[in-house]
């Protein structure tokens, strides 16, 4: 056994190597997004629970895996035998040995020449900080609109959100052709506990304000985010955490002196970082699938941490969709009567 986990070892770190051909191969409905490669299980249905890694970065080594739906993780060894469904860890070795002796082009359409690099840690978080210092204030910008569209008031004073006229967007194969390649966004920084950004998130925007752009990914971003967050206020004992930027933009609205954070996603709301100091914690839930994973992750995280945790439901789809439906007041009602009452009275709307 011990001759044989020498030689997965081995294998992973070749794998890694040509991580995005061994995506490409064994996860073929996935996508690249970023940095990461995303689909919705390891056997590789579609959708965005499960995330490759594929740059190397301080918060996890390239080839990297996790699965939010079920907490599943590992390294593209481990990927290769649940997705073939191995028993033996000789299968899937024999596998990995078979995959890396196709030539790059037949697995990822490249040339023979090439040779996948080892990507160097990217300069993300480098980079996201330029482009969020680069942009505009949030007052008076398409943005701004954009969040007045959803039913938003009380986002422009905000320092985590700002507005880039025009920003750039890399298009993918479920882009149509001639997709152009910059739209304005919203642009929110992504920090860590102490409040220094690690990352940016950008919200691509029609060019009317009225709504997202019509691309594949109108959402993405950079940097280090996963256990980071967009910070809508500086948490100490009490915090929301959700997924979506206008999910917590909305629950604002009506607690306007809560702590907030915004993951960006479901598979990073189950992996937030919890403040030292946090006794509970309010998830504002989606009503789907994945948030229903990531409640039920951040449920044993929780538990282990001995943090309370508090389910926040909308009626509709999200909170947003909430807002607009029953107005700021009628969400103010909703939501209030899911707080614990000393909540209710310590952050009552301003």
């Amino acid at each position: 056994m011990g001759r044989l986990s020498n030689r997965a070892a081995e294998l992973s770190e070749r794998l890694t190597q040509n991580v995005q051909a061994v995506c490409r191969h064994y996860l073929p409905s996935g996508r690249r997004e970023g940095r990461y490669w995303m689909v919705g299980d390891v056997a590789g249905a579609p959708g965005r629970s499960l995330y490759v890694r594929l740059f190397e970065t301080g918060r996890g080594a390239i080839g990297n895996w996790v699965d939010a739906a079920t907490g599943e993780h590992g390294d593209l060894v481990d990927l290769i035998r649940l997705n073939q469904r191995h028993v033996r860890l000789a299968e899937t070795i024999n596998e990995a040995e078979r995959f890396l002796s196709l030539p790059p082009s037949a697995a990822d359409g490249t040339s023979t020449s090439t040779t996948f690099a080892k990507p160097a840690p990217a300069g993300s978080t480098s980079a996201a900080k330029r482009l969020f210092s680069a942009s505009k204030p949030l007052t008076g910008s398409l943005a701004a609109s954009y969040l007045r569209s959803r039913g938003i008031n009380r986002a422009f004073d905000l320092p985590a959100l700002r507005f880039h006229p025009r920003c750039y967007y890399r298009a993918n194969e479920d882009d149509a052709p001639g997709t152009p390649g910059a739209f304005p966004a919203m642009i929110a920084a992504v920090s860590d506990d102490d409040g220094v950004q690690t990352g940016t998130h950008r919200t691509w925007l029609d060019p009317t304000g009225a709504k997202k752009a019509n691309v594949a990914s109108p959402r993405r971003a950079m940097g280090n985010i996963l256990g980071n967050a967009v910070r809508l206020g500086q948490a100490d004992d009490i915090l929301i955490a959700g997924e979506g930027i206008e999910t917590m933009l909305s629950l604002r609205e009506v607690l306007p002196t809560m702590p907030m954070a915004a993951a960006t996603s479901s598979a990073h709301l189950a992996a937030i970082l919890f403040p030292p100091s946090l006794k509970r914690l309010y998830v504002a839930r989606d009503r789907d699938a994945a948030g229903d994973a990531a409640f039920g992750i951040l449920t044993n995280r929780a538990k282990a941490a001995g943090i309370e945790l508090v389910s926040l439901m909308p009626d509709f789809a999200d909170f947003n969709d909430d807002l607009r439906q029953h107005g700021a007041l009628g969400l103010g009602e909703q939501v209030r009567l899911q707080l614990h009452e000393q909540d209710r009275t310590r952050f009552s709307a301003q």
